[in-house]
């Protein structure tokens, strides 16, 4: 039957990636989970019932889902762009000049428009990552490049806390067949978490480094740590470590960091102890 028939053949194929099978039937496409039940007689496997389960309409809801967060975050960032430049416009006194109170009105204004620009950022690459549509500009790139950048973006937020951010970076690297964006986003994201979870004037050490064919990232702090029954979960979407208190944060920046990488051809990873700190890394064959 496997020889005439797609269905059957899929079925049976040994695999073991717990994969929904996509089915066309009556002009539209279904979706079903399977599972393999063995049938035994004296401890011996003599046949398996294998069951299909109909979970078409839960992918129409994700599907749905997907794009409504898509179309609400993009026509967000339009207005909170606004409302950022009329705050700068308030702030740098070309309407008038502001009291100390009002300054601080005006900062807490700007606070608030970067927190929601970064969250509405986070769903709309999720979204990216959940259609499948991931926009890679995979070309030979310095390592040295990707990490400039990322620190240079959170070089402000290290100095509010007196962190000082402790760079290792091997001589003579090899360039990396990667999207200097999408890497350069996961090395700010993991420096960020970093940074938020560190005491005050702590260090954080930021490494490259060249291991066999490969070139890896790593991200070390001296935070409270995590612990280890969390670790196989801190790159589910939306899993948020109990007992940290985050509530600005939307649970998805280290989602999206795996899904970067991982789109790419590279591994990410965590290592950590509770009391010690954590370590994030990413790594990229040599170009």
């Amino acid at each position: 039957m496997a020889l005439k028939n797609d269905l059957m053949r899929t079925l049976l194929q040994t695999d073991e990636e717990k994969k929904d099978l996509k089915i066309y039937a009556d002009r539209k496409e279904s979706y079903f989970s399977k599972d393999i039940l063995n049938v035994t007689n004296n401890n011996q496997v003599i046949g398996q019932v294998i069951v299909l389960r109909n979970i078409t309409p839960f992918h129409e809801l994700n599907e749905a889902k997907t794009n409504f967060i898509a179309t609400v975050s993009h026509e967000l960032k339009t207005p909170i762009s606004s409302i950022k430049m009329s705050a700068q416009l308030l702030e740098d006194g070309r309407i008038g000049t502001l009291g100390p109170e009002q300054k601080e009105l005006i900062q807490s204004i700007r606070d608030d428009a970067d927190r929601l620009l970064k969250i509405t950022g986070e769903l709309l690459n999720m979204a990216q990552v959940e259609t499948g549509n991931i926009q890679l500009k995979l070309q030979a790139t310095q390592p040295a490049t990707i990490v400039e950048q990322a620190l240079q973006a959170v070089q402000f937020q290290a100095q509010q806390k007196n962190i000082n951010l402790d760079l290792r970076i091997d001589d003579s690297l090899p360039p990396i067949n990667a999207d200097s964006e999408k890497s350069t986003w996961v090395l700010i994201n993991f420096l960020t978490n970093a940074i938020k979870f560190s005491p005050e004037g702590s260090s954080i050490t930021v490494s490259v480094h060249r291991k066999d064919h490969a070139v890896e990232f790593q991200v070390l702090d001296h935070g409270r740590g995590i612990d280890e029954k969390y670790l196989p979960r801190i790159f589910d979407r939306y899993f948020k470590v109990p007992g940290t208190h985050e509530r600005s944060g939307t649970g998805l920046g280290l989602a999206i960091s795996k899904e970067f990488i991982e789109a790419q051809g590279g591994t990410i990873w965590v290592q950590s102890r509770v009391g010690e700190g954590s370590k994030f890394g990413f790594a990229f064959k040599a170009a």
